[in-house]
């Protein structure tokens, strides 16, 4: 009989927010974690469940103030005092709790300066952080947003240190991305375990990797059409004008009821979890011939990726 998987609670965690909860991180001393909701950072005792800490606030006193949320917040991976959050606005904020308990002065504002030629009405949509990811040596900061992934280096807060374009192409769609609400879409990214390659996803059930070394990149496509099993993935590619090849896929005929916004990597083995609508894929890189898995040490662009033997179904 097919495997059932079944979660049931251990603990409960409750009456502690007002609003949706977009993060929770466990914190680097195992015994602590956050739970963030768009306006409230609370940190939890794993071995306490009914009272939390509210170490950032940003609710004003008239909620016409409003002018920013709060879209994602994580701990650090080694510091157990450094949390980084980011908002609506496009800024991503470090905040080191030795300094204060109420984490209300941030530390650091990560910030790149907006062109003003390039201003429109959907900038500040666009430039919402959808996911900020700590990277393993806990050096960098990876962040999402609308149009581009971006990578930061704690020690220099005025701009990123590499930006990836995710998918460049959508920028003449955008009027017609707001008004079938995609444009608000929050995508996740995610780091491979040596810190040298990045994902994140994309519509048509596209996902894309950049490798930081090489600054090769690599789209991918996560469905049932072309996941068969231990089928190797074929590069895709998105063209504006004509195609230059057969399998070139046009940007007037992307799927946006398709899209993938849910990523994981393996932390330790080149092991991907890709989330499509209601379908779970799990691919692992190419079996070399002696039937070893290539080491991510040396590579010097993404993997060729298969699916696994035996996926879960879920």
């Amino acid at each position: 009989m097919d495997l059932l998987v079944e979660a049931s609670p251990r603990r409960v965690f409750a009456n502690a927010h007002a609003y949706h909860i977009n993060s929770i991180s466990v914190n680097s001393d195992c015994e602590t974690y956050l739970s963030a909701d768009d306006l409230r950072i609370n940190l939890w005792n794993l071995n306490i469940t009914d009272r939390s800490f509210n170490i950032v606030d940003l609710k004003p006193e008239n909620m016409e103030d409003l002018s920013e949320v709060i879209t994602v917040a994580e701990f650090h991976p080694h510091h157990c005092h450094l949390l980084a959050f980011s908002s609506s606005t496009g800024t991503t904020r470090l905040c080191d709790m030795r300094a204060s308990a109420l984490c209300d002065q941030h530390a650091k504002l990560f910030e790149e300066a907006a062109d003003p030629s390039h201003r429109s009405f959907f900038s500040e949509i666009v430039s919402s952080v959808s996911d900020v990811k700590f990277s393993h040596s806990g050096r960098y900061l990876l962040t999402r947003d609308y149009l581009t992934v971006k990578v930061w280096d704690l020690n220099m807060e005025n701009k990123p240190v590499e930006t990836y374009q995710v998918h460049d192409y959508l920028r003449t769609k955008l009027c017609s991305l707001y008004e079938s609400d995609c444009i608000f879409d929050k995508f996740e990214c995610a780091w491979n375990g040596t810190d040298s390659v990045i994902m994140t996803g994309a519509y048509n059930n596209y996902f894309r990797m950049f490798d930081r070394a090489s600054l090769r990149d690599v789209t991918l496509e996560a469905s049932r059409e072309v996941c068969k099993r231990r089928a190797v993935l074929q590069p895709r590619r998105v063209c504006v004008g004509k195609k230059q090849k057969e399998t070139d896929v046009s940007v007037d005929s992307l799927d946006f009821r398709k899209k993938i916004l849910h990523t994981a990597w393996h932390p330790k083995e080149n092991i991907i979890a890709i989330a499509a609508s209601n379908n779970l894929y799990i691919f692992q890189d190419r079996l070399t011939p002696n039937g070893h898995h290539n080491t991510p040490e040396i590579q010097s662009a993404p993997p060729k990726w298969q699916t696994q033997p035996n996926p879960p179904t879920y």
